[in-house]
């Protein structure tokens, strides 16, 4: 068990004698081109007997490469590390796969069928496989979508397969691994996202952790990109298949035993490193996309696998599950945008465009920046305005009743010396009123506040750049939240019909609503102030505490 979340990596009795032998392994290889595979940089140094150390020890391990040096060890390690990964009872194995590739293809193993359609528009890498090799990757992935007709839309997946076929015996057995991978039943550990939906809620949580962990490159991006979120969109394909292979199987190394979150901190880990190398000019002008993919492309002359992987491990996120929670909050957004499980590609752009955006009091650049700093499900609506003081006066009252019955919301405040400054407000400002006539804190850590004028600066809860202040509450502690629970869709301003552009507080009926991220209560606060978000009272709002 790591963390607060239950993850299946590997269980060995004392009894088991599931020694690795370094030496040689007995078919594999059969498909790669061995003039293309790169040469190991060090000797291998697998411990024998690595299947029986403990979890962290073997995490350990794989993150510092033990088993780069070898590629017999990796194909000795991989089946066995996925076959400990925790599955549905029924999932298609080798003998399975035998028995559909003799019906589907013939006994020489020749096939004209096309790839899966829930392939369309997804890279499918060969890495430095043979021709042989190729021919029973598309094999492999056309059974996978006979056996599994529920995937609609999987990006990982060619990579993750074609990975495994370097170092599998025969197809069956990079079947049966894929399987395994696809059936996993983890707890908040999923492998690989196999719906349209899926897919983009990793992305949207993807921008909300480099919003947060990695500003300067999410303000340069921001600057530069008409979409930030399609920026976002690609950043599966940085890893998969962006990375050089000898970089790619040490990803999949530490993959196989932590699950998709490893994927976001190595994904961050190349942004930061982005960041570093964009010329002082910035990317005015550049094509955004294509400067990150020649980026990953030419990782080597920035950055080592090994110092790339320490990068991504020195990013301190959040537990297993406070990422769940977010993700199951994209997934909501997307839903109510009309997104759904069985959609392979949106039928609209997700992006809110705000060329038309008109204010007296940023320009629609400055908020375009605004909108980038919010959490990702949010910023798939556009903005409604509830209150200005041109239209609605100076009355704190009536700033109040404006604006309660929505979630969040984003306060803009400009100075009589032309300065912008303002906040983003995760909670109803309704709730202020359950602290009766005392000036009650609310909210919770997604709060922020900003300057906009004269330098635009974000500034967040403290715990979201030192989560080690706070320890996370013990499972006993915590309530669960429901994913399947829908949030209701609010009205606008002058009630009328519900609109999936805009969106409201639930009402209070259903309050099995997803807990919004970054909730108190999942954390052991050192103090009352770090949880110091918003008030509100007759005499004025305060938003954030201390310095």
């Amino acid at each position: 068990v790591l963390g607060s979340s239950p993850v299946t990596i590997v269980v060995t009795s004392e009894a088991d004698t599931w020694d690795i032998d370094t030496s040689s392994c007995p078919g594999c290889g059969q498909f790669v081109d061995w003039d293309k595979m790169p040469e190991p940089q060090q000797p291998a140094q697998i411990p024998r007997d690595v299947l029986g150390r403990p979890p962290k020890e073997l995490k350990r391990l794989a993150r510092e490469g033990c088993w780069a040096g070898s590629h017999a060890g990796r194909a000795r390690l991989y089946p066995r590390l996925i076959q400990q990964v925790s599955c549905r009872l029924v999932t298609p194995d080798a003998p399975v796969y035998r028995d559909v590739a003799a019906r589907l293809f013939g006994k020489p193993g020749e096939s004209s069928h096309p790839l899966p359609e829930f392939l369309q528009g997804c890279p499918v890498p060969t890495y430095c496989l043979n021709t042989h090799g190729v021919a029973a990757l598309k094999r492999i992935l056309i059974c996978v979508g006979a056996l599994f007709p529920d995937i609609t839309h999987s990006p990982l997946l060619p990579a993750l397969a074609a990975l495994l076929l370097h170092y599998s015996q025969d197809e069956a057995q990079c079947f049966e691994s894929v399987s395994r991978l696809l059936a996993s039943n983890a707890p908040h550990a999923g492998y690989v996202d196999q719906s349209f939906l899926a897919h983009q809620a990793s992305c949207m949580t993807f921008g909300d952790l480099a919003n947060k962990h990695c500003p300067a490159a999410h303000r340069l991006i921001a600057g530069a990109a008409d979409s930030v979120l399609e920026v976002y969109s690609e950043w599966l394909w940085w890893l998969f298949p962006g990375l050089p292979f000898a970089y790619a199987v040490r990803v999949l190394d530490v993959f196989l035993l932590e699950g998709q979150k490893v994927l976001y901190r190595i994904a961050l880990a190349l942004l930061k490193h982005f960041r570093l190398s964009v010329a002082p000019a910035g990317l005015q002008g550049a094509d955004v996309k294509a400067e990150l993919r020649a980026f990953v492309g030419n990782i080597a002359q920035h950055v080592t696998v090994d110092k790339l992987l320490e990068r991504a491990f020195g990013i301190r996120l959040f537990s297993r599950k406070e990422i769940w929670l977010l993700q199951m909050a994209n997934r909501k957004a997307l839903v109510e945008r009309g997104i759904t499980v069985v959609q392979r590609r949106p039928s609209f752009h997700l992006a809110v465009d705000m060329q038309n955006f008109s204010s007296s009091t940023v320009t629609a650049q400055e908020m375009r920046l605004i909108w980038s700093w919010i959490p990702e499900r949010f910023s798939l609506f556009p903005p409604l305005l509830l209150f200005s003081t041109s239209e609605d006066g100076c009355s704190l009252q009536r700033f109040y009743t404006r604006c309660e019955g929505y979630e969040p919301t984003v306060l803009l405040i400009k100075t009589t010396e032309g300065e912008v400054c303002g906040a983003f407000l995760s909670s109803d400002w309704s709730e202020r009123k359950k602290s009766g006539a005392t000036s009650g804190f609310f909210g919770t850590g997604e709060c922020f506040v900003f300057t906009v004028r004269p330098e635009a600066e974000r500034y967040e809860w403290v715990l979201i750049k030192k989560p080690e202040l706070a320890k996370a509450v013990p499972r006993s502690r915590q309530r669960s939240p429901s994913p399947a629970a829908e949030s209701a869709l609010g009205s606008s301003r002058d009630s009328r019909s519900p609109s999936p552009n805009h969106l409201a507080v639930p009402s209070p009926q259903r309050r099995g609503r997803l807990s919004p991220f970054l909730a108190v209560r999942h954390f052991l606060l050192p103090s009352k102030t770090a949880s110091m978000f918003m008030s509100g009272s007759r005499d004025g709002i305060v938003i954030g505490n201390g310095g």
